[in-house]
């Protein structure tokens, strides 16, 4: 682990036994763990569920399971989470997570594609989080801009793309030039203020106006 990410984590709140038991579990029956947000952006996400008291959050890109129970966790008692995830081989893990959390009832798990769950939700939502396909980060910028309440927030991670984003030239590949166009799409969208955090890989807070 990084020094400075470890000091960080040292000295950060400690994360929940489940929140310790995804991470475990998405380690050994997973082959993609680097996916993990990380207990520093977790609590993260969780301080901003509790300081803009979200009640109903939109999550793209479940994974494991992970960065919803943190989100879970900072709820209220009558807030609730809808989660959509791709890869229907995790279902059963995530499930067993939000089950050891004692979130199953704050969390609705949808399972396929993203742009098409998004046209079966109706918002208001005061928070969304993207940490889904990085090649349709745009397009779920637009999708889900009339559901979120005004004043509310769109959370992006992985804007940063390893440092790619900012290469001289920039790499040419489909997830970063989407990550570069949705970063030029927000910077320049006068219906949102936003400011990134070089938190892990990145993370976009963008503020509906």
């Amino acid at each position: 682990m990084d020094p400075l990410y470890k000091y960080i984590e040292d000295h950060s709140s400690p994360s929940s036994a489940a929140v310790k038991w995804i991470e475990h579990e998405t380690h050994i029956r997973t082959n993609h763990p680097r996916m993990l947000s990380g207990g520093a952006q977790g609590r993260f996400l969780k301080l901003m569920v509790e300081l803009s008291g979200a009640k109903r959050i939109l999550e793209l890109g479940t994974s494991t399971g992970y960065s919803a129970v943190w989100m879970a966790e900072g709820l209220p008692e009558d807030g609730h989470i809808d989660t959509l995830e791709l890869n229907d081989e995790l279902e059963d893990l995530i499930r067993e997570g939000f089950e050891k959390a004692g979130v199953t009832d704050r969390i609705t798990l949808h399972i396929g594609d993203c742009k098409d769950t998004l046209k079966t939700l109706e918002g208001p939502y005061d928070l969304v989080y993207i940490d889904a396909n990085k090649r349709e980060y745009p397009d779920y910028y637009d999708a889900v801009f009339d559901l979120v309440r005004p004043g509310g927030l769109i959370l992006a991670d992985n804007v940063i793309w390893d440092g790619k984003v900012y290469e001289d030239p920039v790499p040419d590949d489909a997830q970063t030039t989407a990550i570069v166009a949705f970063n030029d799409l927000v910077a320049k969208d006068p219906r949102v203020e936003s400011v990134i955090l070089p938190l892990r890989d990145g993370l976009n807070i963008i503020r509906k106006k």
